[in-house]
């Protein structure tokens, strides 16, 4: 009798293993739609998507204001962002452009691939393809970090910077947008390359 109880376990377990895998396997293949797709239907329709696994939402065409070197007002805009969750005072944005307008009434442009904007502190962080220009300066980067706080913006990684001056590359640069004031630095003993015009 013990030896039937055992086989009637065991067959009840199979079937219900069975029904398992048709449930969530061969189920969602008959009709086309297997459960990462159901998942990532879900997740568009409500914009909110996982990254990393962290839980974002999404937006399309945002736009900030923000202050920069206290008294310098900036609007910071991007045609896809996203904010995970766990951090809500971050935006992560595609198609980055910051538009810093200076007391001296010049208007600088910033954009780039890829950046961050906080929310709470107004700091601004660009990657990929960094551009800034004020008209006649140029600066070429791969990043840019504009801090609220601070009178200058650290421009680093493949720097071009190039104005009715002359142009320089270098490493590191911070440049002081507002008084075309600039500190040229790099990573090890190189020699930083300027080309001056008179």
């Amino acid at each position: 009798m013990r030896f039937n109880v055992k086989i009637i376990q065991l067959l009840l377990a199979s079937i219900g293993v069975f029904l398992i895998l048709i449930t969530y396997f061969f189920v969602p293949e008959k009709f086309g739609l297997n459960i990462k797709e159901q998942k990532q239907i879900v997740e568009k329709n409500k914009d909110t998507i996982i990254i990393d696994n962290k839980e974002a939402n999404l937006f399309d065409n945002v736009e900030y204001k923000g202050v920069y070197n206290i008294n310098n007002f900036f609007t910071v805009r991007s045609k896809k962002a996203y904010i995970l969750k766990e951090k809500p005072d971050e935006v992560y944005m595609t198609d980055m452009l910051v538009i810093l307008n200076l007391n001296n009434g010049k208007v600088v442009n910033i954009n780039s691939d890829n950046g961050i904007y906080n929310k709470k502190n107004y700091n601004c962080y660009f990657e990929n393809n960094v551009k800034a220009t004020d008209g006649e300066t140029v600066i070429l980067s791969d990043n840019l970090d504009l801090l609220s706080d601070e009178d200058y913006a650290s421009v680093y990684n493949n720097v071009i910077l190039t104005s009715s001056r002359g142009s320089l590359s270098a490493d590191k640069v911070n440049y002081d947008f507002e008084n075309e004031v600039y500190k040229i630095s790099m990573y090890n003993e190189n020699l930083i390359k300027v080309k001056v015009t008179e």
